[in-house]
């Protein structure tokens, strides 16, 4: 069995988790500078065995997509084309920037390190992963 991959693509910067082999826990794994994302994609594929790929896609409170969608949707297309074999799956993506600043918060990181929006935005791409996990248990 491989691991769950989760992708918060930002303009700036990709956050990124990954599951445990068994897809059981979700980890906080890096923050990748936009334009590096596909050689890291590449060299990640290479060395670990994935098995799918989640993609936060911002919505809005109607359901409907947010702005954010002028960036993440030439990344999915791409993403198909560079990895057609890969299993790629949207899961939506309200509020995690909120909750990821409120986790931290509650680890008590100092507010010099919840500035970091690097941080942020990798454990916005666990909290979307492992609601993702969440979610199986219960399909």
């Amino acid at each position: 069995m491989g691991r769950i991959l989760a992708i918060d693509f930002g303009k700036k910067r990709v956050g990124l988790a990954v599951t445990d082999p068994m897809q059981i826990i979700a980890n906080k794994l890096t923050t990748v500078a936009t334009p590096e994302i596909w050689t890291f994609l590449k060299d990640y594929f290479a060395k670990e065995q994935v098995d799918k790929v989640i993609v936060g896609y911002p919505l809005q409170m109607n359901n409907q997509p947010s702005e954010a969608v002028v960036y993440i949707n030439p990344f999915l297309k791409q993403f198909q084309k560079e990895f057609p074999s890969m299993p790629l799956e949207q899961v939506d993506e309200r509020f995690t920037s909120k909750m990821a600043f409120q986790t931290m918060i509650e680890a008590g990181l100092k507010k010099k390190d919840r500035q970091n929006k690097a941080t942020i935005d990798a454990v916005s791409a666990t909290i979307i992963l492992q609601s993702y996990l969440e979610q199986q248990k219960y399909r």
